[in-house]
């Protein structure tokens, strides 16, 4: 009897270790699925940054329009404005003599590469004979994001940073650049206000936006 009454203390001594480690690991499991549940609540910043490109890319890049062949004056198409005289004075263009309101427009064979190595390019063959182009100058670069803010669970405030990166043709609209320069202060407040020019070069910009979480996944609010 007494040998019996020994062994079941053995086992009931052995039982209660083992229980508290039963115990210890069903409440180590439970604050782990806590804090996962907890951290599928936060954005993080690999779905912010992508948030945040899908905001420039809606902004489109920096683009600038012209047109060649007999080019007619008017209030969408000014070939007597700065930025013919500068694609002409990097040779892109060659303006011809103007004949009333008309001013012949080509493009040389420097300007004709020079499209083909720009991707986006817009070609339209208008009714009066002439081509309209659309040439990106520069694109809107993501630099990093920099705060996320979380308003609550399903809300969030994103600030990022960006650049300009200009491509060989958007180098000569920098404000800044020594083909802008060249003009004088009027036709570079117009080259900058209607015909895609800024200062290209300058430090990254801040720009916040809202997210908010629906089914499951972020996305850009649209408040």
């Amino acid at each position: 009897m007494f040998e019996q009454e020994v062994e079941m203390e053995k086992r009931q001594s052995s039982i209660v270790p083992l229980l508290l480690i039963v115990g210890l690991t069903v409440g180590l499991v439970a604050v782990a699925a806590y804090y996962l549940v907890e951290s599928r609540k936060v954005l993080g910043t690999p779905e912010a940054a992508n948030l945040s490109l899908q905001v420039l890319q809606a902004q489109g890049p920096d683009t600038l329009r012209f047109a060649t062949g007999l080019v007619h004056e008017s209030v969408n198409e000014k070939p007597r404005d700065p930025h013919y005289r500068l694609l002409e004075k990097i040779g892109v263009l060659k303006l011809g003599k103007a004949s009333g309101w008309k001013v012949p427009v080509s493009l040389t064979p420097k300007g004709e590469q020079l499209l083909t190595q720009i991707p986006g390019v817009k070609q339209t063959q208008e009714k009066d004979g002439t081509t309209s182009y659309v040439v990106p100058l520069a694109q809107r670069r993501l630099v990093d994001v920099s705060k996320i803010s979380m308003i609550n669970s399903e809300h969030a405030a994103i600030v990022f940073t960006w650049k300009w990166e200009p491509n060989a043709l958007g180098q000569n609209f920098d404000a800044g650049s020594s083909v802008v320069q060249s003009f004088n202060t009027w036709d570079r407040a117009t080259l900058i206000q209607k015909y895609g020019a800024d200062f290209f070069g300058q430090a990254p910009a801040t720009l916040t936006f809202n997210a908010v979480k629906l089914n499951g996944s972020w996305q850009i609010a649209s408040e």
